[in-house]
């Protein structure tokens, strides 16, 4: 029986359908583009391998295509039945979030990989800031998401996927030498890697290095396909380190080319967001935001996303109402999230921080110190990054400097230059 790039067997006799299916899984893992193309390649040299149908159905899901993700994975369940008893668990593993049961997925996930540690597509959805401990809402994410990936050291630290999961989340808990040494391992081995650029970049973010990270990003994304899916994700990080750079003008170039809605070409989770975290950031920095950039955010948040649930999302769609003066749109959204607050993951933090915004719009300095204050801890829960979340330490700086609490201000700036670990590591210094 053939393997697939970890030792693992898969039911499949054609070597042709193996060599695509590998190349498939390694653009997913490393959002390098080509992998429709790769799982298409294998599934026609054997149209029973379930394992390429899961995958394909795992990339599509991942670029915002369900409706062709649904069809694949209906079809991977049906024909994982003559497959092996760790294929079939693969399968059920990718298929579930597709299915609409993201909140089954994570404990089957853990079971799986119990069992099977090298199983990295199986392991790879639990992982990273958007996966599903980063979008759990609980406030011990980071340490979870260490715990989860401690527990896969062993059997993978080799592996350049392995590698920039580890970077990933010593970066979130502040481990900023040694994420750069894990990611730097991992581009050696796949410089095309979009994560792993990404990653890169968010480590010289945190460092407060953004020259380095502007640098090194921009070259490599000009080799990257604009279909690639994170072609707007790391665009909007080229954006943000001109922004800081004091380079608006080049700022801006690449925000409405390959940011905005309409410039971005992307899963729309990331123009969604993207696009009023740059506005909000220029904002922020004092440079003027057009209402049309604010409107044009709004509408598109309204068609991708009509119903709040998604609190990284919720987020930015408030940033957008807020911007766009539309203050009974805030109201009908604050309502809303107020009311599901009791059952939702993270509780009420969206609603909260949506108010806090809303207050700094309005300048109302005290209200808005006083909602961000206490919230600002739990921040982690909405998801994201570091330095996406960053937004609202910003706003509450930016509340403390113009309601003269200048001292307040500093400690808080400090604080977030200094990024100073969260939790203690074993075996790290």
């Amino acid at each position: 029986m053939l393997s697939d790039r970890f030792g693992q067997p898969i039911s499949t006799s054609s070597e042709t359908a193996r060599t695509a299916y590998i190349a498939g899984c390694d653009c997913v893992l490393a959002a390098e583009y080509g992998g429709e193309a790769h799982l298409r390649k294998s599934i026609a040299a054997d149209p029973n391998f379930a394992l390429a149908h899961a995958a394909l159905a795992r990339e599509r899901f991942l670029m915002g295509d369900l409706a062709t993700a649904r069809a694949e994975a209906a079809l991977a369940r049906q024909l994982a039945a003559a497959a092996t008893d760790r294929e079939a668990s693969h399968v059920n593993a990718l298929c579930l979030p597709i299915e609409g049961r993201a909140a089954e997925t994570l404990a089957f996930i853990r079971a799986h990989v119990a069992d099977h540690p090298r199983d990295a597509m199986v392991a790879a959805p639990a992982t990273s800031v958007f996966g599903l401990i980063g979008f759990s809402g609980r406030q011990n994410r980071d340490a979870e998401q260490m715990e989860f990936l401690e527990s896969l050291r062993p059997h993978l630290e080799g592996d350049w996927w392995f590698q920039l999961a580890y970077a990933f989340a010593l970066e979130e808990i502040g481990w900023l030498d040694e994420a750069l040494r894990w990611i730097e391992r991992s581009l050696a081995a796949n410089p095309r890697s979009g994560y792993g650029a990404h990653i890169r970049t968010h480590v010289f973010y945190e460092l407060g290095d953004e020259r380095t990270a502007l640098d090194f990003l921009e070259p490599w994304l000009a080799r990257y396909p604009r279909e690639g899916i994170m072609h707007c994700h790391n665009s909007w990080h080229v954006a943000i380190s001109l922004l800081a750079l004091g380079e608006v003008a080049r700022a801006w170039e690449v925000y409405r080319a390959q940011v905005h809605p309409g410039g971005a070409w992307g899963p729309s989770l990331n123009v969604a967001t993207d696009a009023p975290a740059f506005l909000w950031r220029a904002s922020l920095a004092g440079h003027s935001t057009p209402p049309e950039l604010w409107r044009e955010v709004d509408a598109y948040v309204r068609r991708s996303f009509p119903k709040p649930g998604l609190a990284f999302v919720d987020v930015h769609r408030a940033m957008a109402l807020v911007a766009a003066d539309d203050s009974e749109g805030l109201a009908t959204l604050v309502s809303e999230l107020q009311q599901r607050a009791a059952q939702a993951p993270t509780g009420d933090v969206v609603p909260r921080i949506a108010t806090g915004l809303a207050a700094y719009a309005k300048g109302d300095w005290n209200a808005a110190i006083a909602t961000l204050e206490p919230v600002l801890v739990e921040t982690v829960r909405i998801g994201g990054s570091r330095a996406q979340r960053d937004l609202v330490a910003h706003t509450l700086a930016a509340s403390y400097l113009k309601d003269g609490r200048i001292e307040q201000a500093r400690k808080l700036l400090t604080a977030q230059a200094e990024r100073t670990p969260i939790i203690p590591i074993a075996g790290l210094h």
